[in-house]
């Protein structure tokens, strides 16, 4: 079976003693890519690093993550553009909106998600939204953008069956990792209700390890339980839902390139 981690931050100092043996690992449990979300300026020499490394698995994203969205966001988004203007990238991420933790810049979170989002529509890419305390949020601001050339995926989606709905009716994926396997996060049922349209796995590795690792660092080998707990809650094949989701995951990165063909990182 072939899974695919759509969002993994395998370039943080978390993974720096075991980097290559993870990736190894994940790669014996079936996971053919690693989709990286960048965070800010000081994850992407990292993230980049992991591409040369490997080419034909590790597919780097550009963005500004909203918790990184402070005093300086407009010099963070502008080594963003700078680096959207350098070379291709498969997507514009993670960008999106964090009202759990602080939500002292919730009005330059809400600038820096659309000025991003209109870089990802001009470049024909999707977007990897963070979206947590804000699903509602931004569900509203996508629809008054009322763009049909945007698309991308809401990461770690934790929503309720409405809300799936609404982010598929705008063209979007649901990315659901570890909080599937939570006893009491209600995903489940969730899932049950929405099924396997428009769904992708992922892990955010090193966070949000599923059980039975809850409580660890999280891996990519990690989606493999993902997966499996998809399955079934939907009473389906694990084969089934390997296939669907990595197919899915294709569709939401459409544009991946082979290594020869990507410009050189500088």
């Amino acid at each position: 079976m072939e899974w695919i981690d759509t969002h993994t931050h395998l370039y943080v100092s978390k993974f720096d003693h075991d980097r290559k043996a993870m990736i190894e690992r994940a790669v014996a449990a079936g996971v053919s890519r690693f989709y990286l979300p960048n965070i800010d300026s000081r994850s992407i020499e990292g993230m980049l690093e992991l591409e040369r490394d490997w080419p034909e698995r590790c597919f780097p994203m550009m963005g500004l993550h909203p918790s990184s969205v402070k005093e300086n966001y407009r010099e963070e988004l502008s080594v963003v553009r700078q680096w959207l203007d350098k070379r291709h990238f498969v997507a514009v991420g993670e960008i999106g909106i964090d009202l759990y933790w602080d939500k002292t810049y919730r009005k330059q979170q809400e600038e820096a998600f659309l000025q991003q989002c209109e870089w990802a529509e001009a470049l024909g890419v999707p977007i990897a939204i963070h979206s947590r305390e804000s699903i509602d949020l931004l569900i509203d601001l996508l629809r008054e953008l009322n763009s049909s050339g945007l698309w991308g995926v809401f990461h770690c989606f934790t929503g309720t069956p409405a809300q799936g709905e609404a982010i598929r009716e705008l063209g979007f994926y649901l990315g659901i990792g570890g909080v599937l396997t939570y006893k009491n996060s209600g995903l489940d049922a969730t899932m049950a209700r929405l099924g396997l349209e428009r769904v992708v796995v992922e892990t955010d590795a090193p966070y949000l390890a599923p059980v039975p690792y809850r409580g660890k660092r999280n891996e990519s080998a990690y989606v493999v339980e993902v997966g499996r707990k998809l399955a079934r809650v939907l009473e389906l094949p694990e084969e089934v839902v390997a296939r669907r989701t990595t197919q899915c995951a294709l569709e939401l990165f459409p544009d991946v390139q082979p290594s020869e063909a990507r410009k050189a990182s500088v």
